[in-house]
């Protein structure tokens, strides 16, 4: 069994590493953005209370967050292992998982905040189909264009500079104590984030290997 979290600073790659690295060793890819908007959708009773903490424009609670998470974990296919994506934020939270399951590793990525700025403010995506761009690594064939659907790309509010260095400040105030949180119980795993996504992703598996 291998239960796995991945913690890092916006930027640096975590939400395509863990579709790629479950992917590859076989294991549930738990995203709590994806489980939320999941019992939204199903209309589950947690769904319904979390929708209304979302419509209100009000962060969903740690307690439902966490309800929502114990569900998935109880089935069958996270019983011999998973990898959680955006969950623990903070040492509250990691304190809260820990009495729902324990962690084997947490992967935490590093990288430059000068290349972070760099990656997030030249981020496009599609508003019609998802697809994300970036003008430095992944460029769309024509400019302004998405490549599967020829919808013009826009750029979130929240990757133009300031808001890009607010949310790193946020980050290091908020998450950064996760870091020597876990270094502290021994489940810490340094991974050098720069460099292609193939090349991370090899990082990253055969540490968990």
């Amino acid at each position: 069994m291998l239960r796995v979290a991945f913690l890092g600073p916006p930027g640096a790659g975590k939400g395509t590493q863990a579709v790629e690295v479950a992917r590859h060793l076989r294991m549930p890819h738990l995203s709590t953005g994806d489980l939320l908007r999941s019992a939204v959708a199903a209309r589950s009773p947690l769904g319904l209370e979390a929708d209304g903490h979302m419509r209100a424009g009000r962060l969903v609670p740690d307690a439902l967050v966490l309800q929502i998470l114990n569900e998935r974990l109880r089935q069958d296919d996270a019983k011999e292992g998973f990898l959680l994506d955006g969950f623990p934020r903070n040492v509250a939270q990691a304190e809260a998982l820990a009495r729902l399951t324990p962690l084997d590793r947490v992967v935490c990525f590093e990288i430059p905040e000068g290349l972070l700025v760099e990656r997030l403010t030249q981020r496009q995506h599609c508003p019609k189909c998802g697809t994300l761009y970036n003008l430095a690594t992944k460029p769309p064939r024509r400019p302004g264009v998405c490549d599967l659907d020829g919808t013009e790309l826009v750029r979130r509010s929240d990757d133009r500079e300031e808001a890009v260095r607010t949310r790193l400040r946020v980050y290091r105030e908020q998450t950064e104590p996760l870091i020597a949180h876990y270094r502290a119980l021994g489940v810490l795993v340094p991974i050098d984030a720069t460099g292609t996504p193939d090349e991370v992703r090899h990082r990253v598996e055969a540490a968990l290997r």
